[in-house]
């Protein structure tokens, strides 16, 4: 097994800088111990105008068989022979891949103290392995690589050069070159070589996933072949590469809003004590009992009331049947309760729950049981990730959409994004938006003057705030709106909750999408994400 790194030097930078990048001084030869056999580090060439380094991994079988305990190619304890003849001596694997981590493990990381300013220098750095198996030829070899910025040369192997007729093998020869800096071309190769084979020599454990996305840090979320990779790569695992996927997911949008994943991934918060309500979208008031309790609430105050959250779920889901859809998605799912819901009904065939926040999504699916849920009823539900700040061609074709207290944590500069995502780009038939009526915080008894009701909330609209930039919603993108009370309607301060359904009139845009986020009113209780207005 062999893989050779060859640069060129120019004025002022010597070739024989690759020995500081790898940590491997070009006079010696050197050995080092793996778990499965040797590997040889040398140069066959080192001088100022071009330097190659040389890596021979020498594979032990039996030492393979012993450690590989039945898993993985070449390990199967059903094939006998096949344990100690097979393709692993020759072929560059994952056994190549574990020796480049082994023995090049700074220069992956692209640390070098020696000369520190060195591992973030592009150099033209060319790559020849002579034996690659590659489960789908030639051309899935260049699909991997050349997004990359590689040029690839994939010469399949013959299965015997003495007799062509019998065609090509599944190996090729495979030589990369390009501008690239060597922690980047060792991670390429560390994460590509097993996704070529399509199998590794160790039972792919969860920790797998922190090691492909470390290895795929800055490329493998926007390459084209990710899900591919990301399966391969972790033994198709359903499991490990949905979490991986979903991983790359929040790091791709934490990019696109140019903020740290923490705080995009923050819809799910750890109970602060035992038998803390857990349920998914209620705010922190909607548990509490109103300053003024009714007549009937006095006297009947042995019965627990109906918490606002469920009130809210009933609502939505009249609204839902009164518009006869069959397929919709909770945008802003959080951990799923009306999700849950929603199975509960034949009715609703198709539904999917999207939020931005990996751990809700994980947390819906625990609290869900989609693990044991029957197949029949698993298959109407999909959660996927998404950010309603961007247009996502998955939400289009539905017969309705429910915006769930989501607005309101929503900056509101941000939410003409959001409405042209919604209204604009997805289209659904029916639309369903709650928020929460600023106006009935003064009936909360538990929640200070001037404070709203949860610390993630962007503000909280009065009753004409909301109905003023629903119409204009309504107006913009040819849908009708209609507003309903949600909970106690309090013939001074109103509802605690308002909703409002969003019905499509017209099949096109009559206005553009608004360039400018001021088009949304400003709330006039505003308070800013600041510490200082949590609840």
């Amino acid at each position: 097994m062999f893989l050779t790194i060859s640069t060129t030097g120019s004025d002022g930078r010597p070739a024989t800088d690759l020995g500081f990048l790898l940590h491997k001084h070009p006079g010696k030869a050197q050995a080092f111990s793996t778990a499965y056999g040797t590997a040889h580090v040398f140069y066959p060439e080192a001088d100022d105008g071009r330097c190659t380094a040389a890596l021979l991994l020498e594979v032990d079988p039996v030492a393979l068989v012993r450690r590989g305990r039945g898993k993985g190619r070449g390990g199967a304890p059903d094939s006998a022979l096949a344990q100690y003849v097979n393709d692993r001596p020759y072929a560059a694997s994952s056994l190549l891949a574990v020796a480049l981590s082994a023995v090049f493990a700074s220069a992956l990381k692209g640390q070098c103290k020696a000369r520190p300013e060195l591992p973030a220098q592009p150099l033209p750095l060319r790559l020849d392995l002579p034996a690659v198996p590659a489960r789908g030829g030639a051309d899935l070899v260049r699909r991997l690589f050349e997004p990359l910025g590689w040029t690839v040369r994939a010469e399949p192997v013959p299965l015997d050069a003495t007799f062509p007729e019998w065609g090509d093998s599944r190996y090729v020869r495979l030589g990369l070159e390009g501008e690239r800096t060597v922690a980047e071309a060792l991670r390429h190769l560390y994460v590509l070589l097993p996704v070529l084979d399509d199998a590794k020599h160790y039972w792919v454990a969860p920790d797998e996933v922190d090691k492909l996305l470390r290895a795929g840090d800055g490329w493998l979320a926007d390459h084209p072949e990710q899900k591919l990779i990301t399966g391969r790569y972790l033994a198709r695992r359903w499991s490990l590469t949905r979490d991986a996927l979903e991983r790359l997911e929040l790091a791709r949008l934490a990019e696109a809003d140019d903020t740290a994943a923490e705080e995009i991934d923050n819809a799910v918060e750890e109970p602060t004590e035992p038998g803390a309500e857990e349920t998914p979208g209620t705010d922190a008031a909607d548990a509490a009992e109103p300053a003024e309790a009714t007549a009937e609430q006095a006297a009947d105050a042995e019965e627990r009331p109906v918490p606002l959250a469920v009130q809210r779920r009933a609502a939505i889901l009249g609204v839902l049947r009164e518009a006869k859809a069959a397929r919709v998605l909770d945008l802003g799912c959080g951990q799923g309760q009306l999700l849950a819901e929603l199975l509960k009904e034949p009715r609703f065939t198709d539904i999917v729950g999207l939020d931005v926040s990996m751990r809700a999504l994980q947390e819906a699916r625990r609290r869900l049981r989609l693990d044991r849920m029957p197949e029949r009823q698993s298959e109407r539900l999909r959660l996927v990730q998404g950010s309603l700040a961007y247009t996502d061609a998955r939400l289009k074709g539905y017969d309705a959409a429910v915006l769930s207290e989501v607005v309101e944590h929503v900056d509101p500069p941000r939410l003409s994004a959001l409405e042209y995502a919604v209204f604009g780009a997805a289209r659904p038939r029916s639309v369903v938006v709650t928020t929460p009526n600023v106006e009935y915080n003064v009936r909360w008894e538990s929640l200070p003057a001037g404070h709203v009701r949860h610390r993630d909330h962007r503000f909280e609209w009065t009753r004409e705030e909301f109905r003023a930039w629903s119409r204009e919603v309504a107006r913009r993108h040819g849908y009708e709106v209609e507003f309903r009370p949600v909970g106690p309607d309090d013939p001074e301060v109103g509802p605690p909750t308002q909703l409002a359904h969003f019905r499509l009139t017209a099949e096109r845009v009559p206005v553009p999408a608004p360039a400018h986020p001021a088009s949304a009113p400003t709330p006039s209780t505003a308070p800013a994400p600041a510490k200082e207005a949590q609840a």
